[in-house]
């Protein structure tokens, strides 16, 4: 169901519920204001922009379809449309179209969105209208800058949980068992953001390049200063982005090196064991051999029987040690 509300301009007044078709009086009672068109019906509210409003077709059909971030000059008036942060979901964007006519700032939204919510605070501010300034693209620009500042409190929260982090990584005291999917998520929301803040830069970088005169020249220098704003935003995503990326590859790295060390570790116990294997099995065969109820090679029948084979044992024994030492598998670096 079509929801309109409606701002009329005066400092410290709320927002007041009214109507489609109530909304032709209104106007034309006051110079100038907000009106926000949320959930609109596509039959109803056409027929209103249409033919009340004089806007557009193409304007028009950008409110119900998905459009592209874009900026346009008509005859009567000026269109523009944005991605701003969905209040639903933390990092989705829903599309904000905007109509600027003869004082007046039209949006129309499908969803619920914090630069809104900023936007209507600012507004019914008493101290909204700075040197009596009402016009349009004043309110346009302070629109964006409420979408803009929603997404720096975004971009702080990104900040502090990249911090926190980093921290989990470079701390030898603890195990993070999900770090790794953690830096995974928050690289991924970078992106997610990264998509919906470069259109927004482009976009009001679009509207000071603009040869139609979007921008007047009262509101030029308010239009520079939120430029350069959106600007750092886009920079600052890629420098986190950049951020989390060298963070998980620090991790990964971290984690293969301590694999490799338990494997190292593993491997030198393997090689002892090895070794002592390797002297054990022919002295172990000696003594089983001659361990044997049998009487052969003149066993068991002298004195001197056990140290022969004591000698013959710690022989081969030093034979096998002599011959592992210059093949270089102890005592020195294999060749």
């Amino acid at each position: 169901m079509t929801r309109v509300r409606v701002h009329t301009g005066k400092p410290g007044a709320d927002m007041e519920d009214s109507t489609l078709a109530e909304l032709p009086d209104i106007m034309s009672k006051h110079p100038g204001g907000w009106v926000d068109i949320f959930q609109p019906d596509e039959e109803s509210t056409r027929e209103f922009l249409q033919q009340k409003m004089e806007f557009h077709h193409l304007a028009i059909d950008d409110c119900f379809e998905e459009p592209a971030s874009r900026n346009f000059v008509y005859d009567n008036h000026k269109f523009t449309t944005f991605k701003a942060r969905d209040a639903d979901r933390d990092l989705d964007t829903e599309y904000l179209r905007s109509f600027l006519q003869d004082g007046w700032l039209i949006t129309i939204r499908h969803a619920h969105m914090p630069g809104i919510a900023e936007f209507r605070k600012r507004i019914r501010s008493k101290s909204f209208m700075k040197n009596g300034m009402m016009n349009t693209e004043y309110l346009l620009y302070q629109l964006l800058d409420s979408v803009v500042d929603d997404w720096m409190k975004v971009l702080s929260r990104q900040s502090e949980r990249l911090d926190e982090l980093e921290d989990q990584v470079f701390d030898p005291t603890q195990k993070f068992p999900n770090l790794l999917e953690d830096l995974h998520e928050i690289k991924g929301e970078l992106r997610e953001i990264t998509k919906s803040t470069t259109p927004l830069d482009d976009v009001i970088q679009g509207m000071l390049r603009s040869t139609d005169g979007f921008v007047t020249e009262e509101t030029d220098l308010y239009y520079r200063d939120l430029a350069d704003l959106t600007h750092s935003i886009v920079t600052r995503v890629e420098n986190y982005s950049s951020g989390a990326a060298s963070t998980r590859d620090t991790y990964i790295s971290q984690t293969s090196m301590r694999l490799a060390e338990s494997q190292a570790e593993t491997a030198e116990v393997m090689r002892l064991l090895t070794i002592i294997a390797t002297i054990m099995l022919p002295i172990t065969a000696v003594a089983s051999i001659f361990g044997m109820n049998v009487q052969s090679f003149g066993a068991g029948t002298g004195p001197v029987d056990l140290t022969i084979i004591l000698v013959l044992m710690a022989g081969i024994g030093g034979g096998l040690l002599m011959w592992l030492y210059f093949k270089g598998y102890i005592g020195g670096k294999r060749r």
